[in-house]
């Protein structure tokens, strides 16, 4: 049996079925044990559910009265005994307990080139609009792991994507999907045989 991954979701969880698929596909020797969201109406949740992978919704509203929903997680991560955290858009900063339990073992998404485009409110189209709104000539996906400062871990893999004169946030966000889909296999196959 090969790598067992927790998936943490805000929303679609499209880095989560690259991961799923990759998997499928015989490209990944792994398994998602667990997607994790802290969003109500997170689509990621509905998608385990219908692939049969356990599945949780962890925020303030869900947890009994007085206790910390970041103690929740901790729990739930523990519980499945992952070697690796994915986050797919999740859009809530890690509790420094879980990075310093998990140090080298969480691994982000990045829908640019970072440094540039990082840190806090970067993220989704807002990036994509930056990028278009600077007039960049390239942009890309950064897979890197997680330490305790937004978009500053150490990088895994980068790669890069053309900006088209003609391009608008959400066509560019289209184009930077698809790449990310394929760099999130690459760099999890780069983590695992290392």
């Amino acid at each position: 049996m090969g790598n067992k991954i927790a998936v943490l979701a805000s929303g679609n969880g499209s880095g989560f079925e690259a991961i799923y698929n990759g998997i499928k596909d015989k490209e990944l020797d792994a398994s998602v044990e667990v997607v994790i969201s802290n969003n109500t109406n997170a689509p990621v949740l509905q998608k385990a559910k219908e692939l049969g992978i356990d599945n949780f919704l962890i925020n303030k509203t869900t947890v009994p009265q007085g206790e910390d929903p970041d103690k929740k997680l901790e729990e739930i991560l523990d519980r499945y005994e992952c070697d690796y955290i994915f986050l797919s858009g999740f859009m809530k900063k890690i509790p420094d307990s879980i990075v310093g339990k998990y140090s080298q073992r969480i691994i982000n998404s990045h829908p640019s080139l970072l440094p540039k485009y990082g840190g806090k409110g970067m993220y989704g189209s807002f990036v994509h609009e930056a990028v278009v709104k600077n007039k960049e000539t390239q942009t890309g996906v950064t897979i890197h792991f997680v330490n305790e400062v937004y978009d500053e871990g150490k990088i895994i893999l980068q790669d890069s994507v053309e900006v088209k004169k003609d391009d608008t946030p959400s066509t560019l966000e289209e184009r930077v999907k698809e790449q990310e889909k394929k760099t999130i296999i690459k760099a999890l196959k780069k983590v695992f045989e290392s």
